[in-house]
């Protein structure tokens, strides 16, 4: 989820210093970019290059942290691929300001089948540069049936009912909340819906615009005073700060029973089905994030990842196919069901009567509470990392961690961050 920091200008003197970029695209066909782990959307690329041999795509997979490094030097050797994989936000914005990215229309690729929230997050100066691409991925409360049940604690509703939980959680032996805070993006997500649910959404909506001063707002030294709050009183355990994602440690915690909750992405759904399928249908609950007695956001607001998006080079020479591409085989009705049977929720309209027909009663269960989500909440905040310009993710993390850790005071946060954004 996190942002390289590696400008435009300054990509290009990597390539030309010798940095490893990509060859230049094909001129006998499409070449697009995208992260390992898009097994359907690999799926969908294949299917277009049965039906259109003479164009085919060259589809190159990269890990997470590569994929975003590679990108921008690409990009800054004017080597990008045609067709490319990306988060929305802020860090496409820097593309699409720099001109490198084409906007696509509805009569290309028929725009209104995909839900408006979701669609915001591509969209600059009332147009759209990219389609989404993949799943529904808002945060939410993951907990373990039996654990909370032990400890005399119903999922929280409301932030005072996960201060009671984390203490009687705590008291039973067991950390609160299974947090992966080396990796330090997981922590964000906590402060992310803390801010949301006590000033609203307006209040990043305001700091995403470009306003510095933003940071300084009394919500943003409030959320931080909560997750201070909530560290102190032990709901990460003792050794948050050694636990990263990527291995699955965090997770891990909440099936082996040695955590009650985790915050996380509807990404998780499917790591848990895979490592513990036993423990997915026997003891494991969801619920949106608690709400905030007194505070200003709306307790129907998430945070998360509306979708993935790809967007189009403007500098393809094969934009008619990309189009093509885009409009008949990205989330056509085989990647809609392809997504449904992997418990994702893709990013269309008109989904109540295919939620429906899916067999698993957990999935469909799992299925219909995050769309449900999706479709109630009156804002869906993409994450800060992604939204905000891609120079801002590191101090942005760093001061996170930092809040985390007490090694700062609220209203210092607000400060570093406002210094960042200048």
């Amino acid at each position: 989820m996190t942002a390289s920091v590696v400008g435009l200008a300054t990509a290009a003197s990597l390539a030309a210093c010798g940095s490893s970029g990509p060859s230049a695209a094909s001129s006998s066909g499409l070449t697009m970019w995208a992260l390992t782990d898009q097994t359907i959307l690999k799926e969908s690329v294949d299917a277009y290059n049965k039906d259109h041999p003479d164009e085919k795509i060259t589809l190159r997979l990269f890990a997470n942290d590569d994929y975003k490094q590679k990108l921008r030097v690409a990009f800054g050797a004017n080597q990008a691929p045609d067709l490319f994989f990306n988060w929305g936000g802020g860090a496409l914005n820097d593309y699409v300001d720099a001109g490198k990215v084409d906007p696509v229309t509805d009569r290309q690729v028929d725009l209104l089948r995909f839900m408006p929230s979701v669609l915001q997050s591509a969209e600059f100066q009332g147009e759209v540069y990219g389609v989404p691409a993949n799943g529904l991925a808002p945060v939410v409360l993951y907990y373990n049936k039996k654990v909370l049940k032990d400890a005399g604690v119903q999922p929280p509703k409301t932030y005072d009912e996960l201060l009671s939980a984390v203490k009687k959680l705590k008291g039973s032996g067991v950390t609160p909340i299974s947090l992966a805070a080396n990796s330090k993006w997981p922590t964000l997500m906590h402060l992310e819906y803390l801010l949301d649910r006590e000033g609203g959404h307006q209040v990043f909506e305001k700091i995403a615009s470009g306003d510095a001063a933003g940071w300084k707002d009394p919500a943003v030294t409030k959320a931080n005073t909560r997750l201070q709050e909530l560290a102190e009183a032990g709901a990460f355990g003792d050794n948050a700060s050694s636990v990263t994602y990527d291995q699955g440690a965090s997770t891990a915690l909440l099936y082996t029973g040695k955590a009650g909750m985790e915050l996380m992405g509807t990404w998780e759904y499917a790591n848990l089905v895979k490592a513990a399928p036993d423990f997915v249908k026997k003891d494991l609950g969801y619920v949106a994030f608690p709400s905030l007695a007194g505070g200003a956001g709306d307790p129907k607001s998430i945070v998360g990842n509306p979708s993935n998006f790809l967007s189009l080079n403007s500098a393809s020479k094969h934009k008619s196919a990309a189009l093509t591409y885009l409009k008949d085989y990205v989330m056509n009705e085989d990647q809609i069901d392809a997504y449904l049977a992997t418990g994702s929720v893709p990013p269309v309209t008109k989904l109540d009567s295919r939620l429906a027909r899916v067999e698993s009663a957990d999935d469909r269960k799992w299925l219909t509470f995050v769309h449900g989500l999706v479709e109630d909440a009156p804002s869906f905040q993409l994450s800060w990392d992604q939204d905000l310009p891609s120079d801002q993710a590191d101090p942005l993390l760093t001061n996170v961690d930092k809040s985390f850790l007490g090694q700062i005071e609220p209203e210092q946060f607000g400060e570093n961050m406002s210094e960042a954004a200048k």
